[in-house]
């Protein structure tokens, strides 16, 4: 009767466990390590941007977590965490902090497509931008006069051109060792994996997709400027060009910055991957997105693969 009563308890233990590594942490408890692997965060916001870099991941194995679906494994010799964001800000930031609170992350990538902002970009073109910014972290003004809006005078922080009503802010921020909250507009991608990036010049980019349809020009990579990103897929003429003249943006989002806002809080390095899949708004006729969205989301992956097999952690 007692090994049976011990038998049990077993049993019973080993379902905890497998309870508390599957689910959501108790709250005010410390979240369950599901792994202690040294691991490159690899991070797309939803299938189409991840489809490429799965298929060439070796000893893949699953984890499930708040129904976000982990995958761990190498990917070009590194030890790597593929997941799903899932689209846009709120869903970036959650989910980044949940693989960084249950896997031993030492750094993160993301690798995905985005809208192009910079005239002199075009579609296919990945984009690896040197900091990340937040525009619409904003004041919606009063309208002091009609089609003229105004700031409170006591709003120290608006800092830059509005597009009507809208006035960009910076965020408020915490960190570790910081006493205080900071504001700031910018989260700087890690010098040390940009300078990698910098130096990848044999990626074949490709300018047709298994629809038939092709670019008419030959994509390339372009390392360093800004991207920005918001929870608005932005297909507007006019306000691609304010985007462009007020944050030189090369690129827009709708999940890097928030992103790289936890990376920065968690003191883990990070790096983006952006395809131009359409000119948010600045092309002719109707958006390209469901035209090259997967060219770009490939073009991507390809330019993280390459990146991953330089980069020594």
């Amino acid at each position: 009767m007692h090994r049976f009563a011990r038998t049990v308890r077993r049993v019973l233990a080993a379902v905890a466990l497998a309870w508390l590594a599957g689910c959501a942490s108790v709250p005010g408890s410390t979240p369950v390590r599901l792994d202690d692997t040294r691991r490159i965060a690899v991070i797309s916001a939803f299938q189409p941007e991840l489809t490429l870099l799965l298929s060439r991941v070796q000893d893949a194995r699953k984890h499930s977590v708040n129904g976000v679906e982990f995958t761990t494994g190498t990917l070009q010799g590194q030890p790597v965490v593929l997941f799903l964001s899932g689209i846009s800000m709120v869903n970036a930031a959650m989910n980044t902090q949940l693989v960084l609170d249950r896997f031993n992350v030492g750094s993160i990538v993301f690798s995905g497509i985005a809208g192009g902002v910079n005239p002199g970009l075009h579609i296919g073109d990945v984009t690896v931008a040197s900091q990340w910014g937040q525009y619409l972290e904003v004041l919606m003004a009063r309208e002091a006069a009609p089609g003229r809006y105004a700031a409170p005078p006591w709003m120290k922080d608006v800092q830059l051109p509005n597009y009507g009503m809208l006035y960009p802010r910076p965020v408020e921020v915490r960190k570790a060792g910081q006493s205080e909250p900071a504001k700031q507009f910018w989260f700087a991608a890690d010098p040390k994996m940009l300078e990698v990036a910098r130096g990848l010049r044999t990626v074949e980019l490709a300018n047709c997709g298994g629809n038939g349809k092709c670019l008419t020009h030959k994509p390339q990579l372009v390392v360093g400027g800004n991207g920005v990103s918001g929870q608005a897929f932005v297909d507007n003429k006019a306000f691609r060009e304010y985007a462009f003249k007020t944050f030189q943006a090369n690129v827009l989002d709708m999940e890097t910055a928030a992103t790289a806002q936890v990376a920065y809080s968690n003191g883990v390095p990070y790096l983006a991957f952006r395809s131009l899949s359409d000119l948010a708004g600045g092309g002719e006729g109707e958006n390209e997105m469901g035209t090259f969205m997967n060219v770009a989301a490939d073009n991507s992956a390809k330019v993280l693969l390459a990146f991953l097999a330089a980069w020594k952690p």
